[in-house]
């Protein structure tokens, strides 16, 4: 029995659907032609020649940036080759995008069983919509895990105002996740991050630098705030350098796993100014105040081995190793019991600012209030029946 044309339709969009790439070479015409809607997002729109630039540019394009599908809804017949087909494309934006909900009608062309050519309509407002709002950062959630990516690799991931304003906004995405079970935070590029973007400061005129400095430091600081309170625990995975205010990203991590290559640097005393990140809070409880005055006064620069000793890093790995092993901790963590986790880290931290009597005290609250979890109940159960646990995060 011969295929219609709307079973055709149906095979590429399950093709589409699952990534069935030899489904699509036999679907599409040696000669096909794709043309995507003008005015979608990233540039995506215009048209493609051939299965191949489709998959990769048309088709491709909108994967990388979209986990979407179209879902259609009616087929109608047009003339003696065409298909008009009517739906919707449902999913979401990639890096930190919101949910996408957009009409489209595909005019689609055959040849026998073969199709020739794809024309797509879309509403393109919804696709920017839908569009990840940030410039110099990638979010990733999913699986209970937030991947955040600094991405200027160009610029050795250092910190601008857009980049603190990215940093800030995917805090509140990251503290609002539901689900959420661990963090992983990484540099594009060689380098984690350079710190401030000092050629910024360079190029901005003397009378301009103090408000620039305060409206990018006080996102950036509001992003470290927040980052420390959230319950889920946080990975940071080190390569290149890691130097200046971008440190506190290092801070916040519960675990940091650094490259045996990497290096680490404050630079504050070099340019004449102070310090930012949480440097002054984080890095003489973690390195003691002798330790931390020679960083700041004399711009002391660790290797990856120092900073371990310092107590800087948690492991060193090989660099090209750094962020399978960074990725394989994030997982083990999120597959952890989270709001314990999250009372953990809290009393961690409180525990450099209160009374050895208030700390008891607040141990013991903590710890009765985990009891009463779901994760506790599991783990109890687990060890006594000498099984590992399943925890939920709750």
């Amino acid at each position: 029995m011969q295929n219609t044309r709307s079973d055709t339709a149906r095979a590429l969009y399950a093709a589409l659907a699952f990534g069935n790439r030899e489904q699509l070479e036999m679907l599409l015409h040696p000669d096909f032609v794709g043309e995507i809607a003008e005015g979608m997002p990233f540039g995506i729109g215009g048209r493609h020649e051939g299965p191949s630039a489709m998959r990769r540019n048309g088709w491709g394009a909108i994967g990388r940036r979209f986990a979407a599908r179209a879902e259609p809804e009616r087929f109608l017949e047009v003339g003696e080759t065409c298909l008009l087909v009517t739906g919707r494309y449902r999913g979401e934006g990639r890096h930190g995008g919101a949910c996408l909900d957009a009409s489209f009608a595909h005019l689609i062309t055959f040849e026998g069983e073969r199709i020739t050519r794809l024309e797509q309509y879309t509403d393109t407002a919804r696709w920017h919509d839908a569009a990840s709002p940030f410039k110099t950062i990638l979010l990733d959630i999913a699986d209970g895990v937030a991947t955040l990516r600094l991405n200027r690799p160009d610029k050795g991931n250092a910190i601008n105002e857009e980049m603190a304003a990215d940093l800030e906004e995917a805090s509140v995405r990251i503290a609002g996740a539901p689900a959420l079970r661990a963090v992983l935070i990484a540099g594009n590029g060689p380098n984690f991050t350079m710190g401030g973007d000092v050629t910024l400061f360079a190029g901005t005129p003397s009378a301009e630098l103090p408000g620039r400095l305060r409206r990018m430091i006080d996102g950036y600081h509001r992003a470290i705030d927040r980052l420390t309170s959230i319950d889920a625990p946080v990975v940071a995975a080190v390569r290149g350098a890691a130097a200046g205010g971008g440190l506190g990203l290092l801070y916040i991590s519960d675990i940091v796993v650094a490259s045996a290559e990497a290096r680490f640097a404050l630079g504050y005393g070099a340019l004449g100014l102070t310090s930012d990140g949480g440097n002054t809070w984080f890095l003489p409880r973690m390195v003691g105040m002798r330790r931390a005055q020679e960083l700041f006064l004399l711009n002391r620069r660790l290797s990856a081995q120092e900073a371990l000793e310092f107590g800087l890093v948690s492991r060193l790995v090989p660099d090209d190793a750094v962020e399978a092993e960074a990725t394989a901790v994030a997982r083990d963590l999120a597959a952890g019991p989270t709001r314990a986790f999250g009372a953990m880290r809290r009393m961690l931290r409180q525990s450099f600012e209160t009374s050895l009597g208030a700390q008891l005290e607040a141990e013991m609250q903590s710890i009765v209030g985990a009891s009463r979890s779901d994760d506790a109940i599991e783990g109890i159960a687990a060890f006594a029946a000498r099984r590992p646990p399943v925890f939920k995060g709750g």
